[in-house]
């Protein structure tokens, strides 16, 4: 549930502070009635996320037909891959995303395409909502049966709290620091990336494509993965109370790479010419991270 909940954290809560922007600019510059396209992109992201994660479904029972460990493998790898995307990319074009949207809703405005600001809310959360499905997917197929429920509960928590939180910045909050939050998920979600990277080499050496090597300790008396706070580790971290030597070897190095390309990658810095009411209208209590 809590590996879950992290991911729908951040993920709806990305989703969340991108329409955010939008509905405050909107009000900004005096074009509250322009509300209803946001909402309507919203919905319709959301309606497309669910349409996702359904056709995901379906298309999981035939290619189980190719080989389950082989498949569930390349699924926790390529949720990998899109995980440390998003996090690298979100890191380097944060500061550029505010003033993009802002830019976007001019231009949609001076030109009469208003079908634009509807645009921008839809990839916004249809972005974020794929996302999710495809991490939620990664992280069930390495789970125990029966986790459905506990990870459908810990979605429902994610969206909630994302969505506390996204009211109480924009409310002016200073309870929440945006660099802290953006900072703390990150690293949260390194180490689920880094679990399920660990996972998929493990899967690699049970199929016979990597080299089977031995068990680098046993500490199942200290920390059984089958007790509360194993699972829990082992699901947000990727915790083994046996690892083998490669499988451990897999999670620190994966952890090393990431963790310079996302700590070490400098924000990208862009200078777009902004309009003098999108210069006065920026929310001011919203500061993305750097």
């Amino acid at each position: 549930m809590l590996p879950t909940f992290v991911i729908v954290l951040r993920e709806a809560f990305e989703a969340a502070l991108l329409l955010g922007i939008v509905y405050t600019y909107l009000q900004k510059i005096g074009r509250p009635q322009h509300y209803r396209y946001v909402t309507a992109g919203a919905v319709l992201g959301v309606l497309a996320s669910i349409a996702t994660g359904v056709v995901v479904s379906y298309l999981s029972g035939p290619l189980l037909d190719l080989g389950p460990d082989l498949v569930t493998a390349g699924i926790l790898f390529l949720s990998v891959a899109v995980l440390t995307w998003m996090l690298v990319w979100m890191r380097q074009h944060a500061r550029a995303i505010k003033g993009d949207v802002q830019r976007r809703i001019d231009e949609a405005e001076s030109r009469s395409q208003l079908w634009v600001i509807a645009t921008v809310a839809f990839v916004g959360v249809f972005r974020e909502g794929a996302e999710t499905v495809l991490f939620v997917w990664g992280l069930l197929a390495q789970a125990a049966a029966g986790a459905g429920w506990a990870s459908l509960i810990g979605g429902v928590l994610g969206v909630a709290v994302a969505a506390v939180v996204a009211l109480a910045i924009f409310n002016g909050s200073k309870a929440v620091s945006l660099p802290t939050f953006f900072s703390v998920t990150s690293v949260l979600l390194l180490l689920l990336a880094a679990g399920l990277f660990s996972a998929g080499v493990g899967r690699f050496q049970g199929l016979g494509l990597l080299p089977l090597t031995g068990e680098l300790w046993d500490t199942s008396w200290l920390l059984d993965e089958g007790s509360f706070v194993g699972t829990l580790l082992h699901g947000l971290a990727g915790y083994r109370s046996r690892p083998t030597s490669l499988e451990f070897g897999a999670w620190s190095l994966y952890l090393l790479v990431a963790g310079a390309l996302l700590f070490g990658s400098r924000p990208t810095r862009r200078s777009s010419p902004r309009s003098g009411i999108a210069r006065e209208a920026t929310p001011s209590n919203v500061h993305l991270p750097s």
